[in-house]
């Protein structure tokens, strides 16, 4: 089971550059696996701390399919950071805020879940 963030400040979306499985280097939603012992919410808070530096708020989960949790969050603390003496951030080549019209960076995986929240009425959810 995976757990990810969709975290949005203003017109921009947090993200990570990863290579991934199936061989390629995609942007991604924060995220990663589900602990044993743990919680959905519990892994999408510590997977975004871990990957990104930031200290989130689960607001709502947003979707769910093939075990695959996304929730919206919002920054509470930390600072964006990319630890790499973390070996679970190895796969991680860099971490940004994309901005939410730089379709580019968006795939078959990664665009209709920003879409689900960009079509939702939690949009407004996006402080800047």
């Amino acid at each position: 089971m995976i757990a990810q963030a969709i975290v949005v400040q203003g017109n921009r979306v947090l993200m990570v550059k990863q290579f991934v499985k199936r061989g390629d280097i995609v942007w991604n939603f924060p995220g990663g696996r589900i602990e044993e012992n743990e919680t959905p919410e519990q892994a999408c808070i510590r997977e975004v701390k871990e990957e990104t530096g930031y200290d989130v708020r689960v607001k709502k989960l947003l979707h769910v399919k093939n075990n695959k949790f996304t929730f919206l969050a919002e920054i509470i603390g930390g600072e964006l950071l990319l630890d790499k003496e973390n070996q679970a951030n190895e796969d991680i080549v860099e971490i940004a805020w994309i901005g939410l019209d730089d379709n580019d960076k968006f795939d078959s995986f990664t665009a209709p879940m920003l879409n689900l929240y960009l079509d939702s009425p939690d949009n407004a959810l996006a402080d800047g």
